[in-house]
């Protein structure tokens, strides 16, 4: 993972839970939260509500949180997920190019921090308290 920081983040192109294509190009400018996760893991469903409240908070400042989902069971799942759990943020479905292009996921929740030139300036293993994540944003914007 430290070998992507500093550097550009991979692009990617990914189907939304509506089958719509979402490219991290799209947000060129903007603040990313990029979380990859899934519906069956205790520490990224503990995150997530920290994660809507950041994207709330600071959407209208530039940034965005995609969560890219690592599940198998199909985007009906996700959605359904999604629903219960009232997340606001994009999701998109994942795909093992764009976990190899970030490092190779090997354990979720994995996320990294994307500032406003597209360039990689955070990344970690396991989930972080809202806190953690304000810092890291704070200087961005």
């Amino acid at each position: 993972m430290s070998g992507l920081l500093g550097k550009p983040a991979p692009d990617f192109v990914l189907q939304d839970l509506e089958g719509r294509e979402v490219k991290l190009a799209d947000f060129a400018g903007k603040v990313v939260i990029l979380n990859f996760w899934a519906t069956w893991c205790p520490p990224c469903i503990k995150e997530i509500p920290d994660l809507i409240q950041l994207y709330e908070a600071y959407k209208d400042k530039g940034l965005v949180v995609i969560g890219i989902s690592q599940d198998q069971g199909g985007v009906e799942l996700v959605k359904k997920f999604a629903a219960a759990h009232k997340v606001s943020y994009p999701l998109v479905m994942g795909d093992p190019p764009v976990s190899a292009a970030y490092g190779g996921i090997s354990s979720i929740p994995t996320t990294f921090i994307i500032d406003r030139q597209g360039k990689l300036v955070d990344g970690v293993v396991g989930s972080r308290e809202k806190a953690y994540f304000e810092k890291k944003i704070g200087s961005l914007f």
